[in-house]
């Protein structure tokens, strides 16, 4: 989770010294009481409230994996990410996980998306790509469950025209006859 901006710490201390009540800070600024606590213990003993380091080693492969698998990425762009790791191997001497792979094409920006010479999808829709079909429209959707809910339906789709109606006729509803209703 990524700390808290700076200046909104800053500000919620504000709040504490003008003596605004814990409960309506933590209302205020959507932090949690504990968070608001910590900032003042903080502050009390360390004199700041800047967020801390992340604990742990740091990574060793980090750097040298980006800076050597762009060229590897441009020239096998169709490649997994096992065989992305084996060719490091082959190259480097050094054995790279898959997870450390991964991270380092994420961190350049690299998408994983493959070419179109290679294999096709089994579920590959028919029609130009981006091409709607004409049962993927919304409002035909619609229409369509409306159509099977005979009795939710008390007037007819905005997206479909009226059988046997001209442009200029009205379209009545079904339902009773205004007759009935009437009587």
């Amino acid at each position: 989770m990524k700390a808290y901006a700076q200046d909104l710490r800053e500000h919620v201390l504000r709040a504490v010294d003008d003596g605004y009540p814990r409960a309506e800070i933590v209302q205020m600024f959507g932090i949690s009481l504990s968070t608001l606590k910590r900032y003042v213990k903080q502050r009390r003993e360390e004199g700041h409230v800047r967020p801390k380091t992340i604990p742990g080693r740091p990574p060793k492969k980090r750097a040298q994996v980006e800076a050597g698998v762009l060229p590897q990425l441009r020239a096998n762009a169709d490649a997994t990410l096992e065989q992305h790791c084996e060719m490091w191997e082959q190259t480097h001497g050094e054995y790279v996980s898959r997870w450390t792979m991964s991270r380092a094409i994420k961190r350049l920006g690299w998408t994983r998306k493959k070419s179109r010479s290679g294999r096709q999808s089994a579920t590959k829709r028919s029609g130009r790509p981006g091409e709607r079909t004409r049962t993927s429209s919304p409002q035909t959707i619609w229409c369509l469950l409306m159509s099977a809910a005979p009795t939710l339906r008390s007037r007819p789709c905005m997206h479909e025209r009226p059988r046997g109606n001209e442009p200029g006729e009205v379209f009545r509803a079904p339902g009773p006859p205004s007759s009935l209703l009437h009587a």
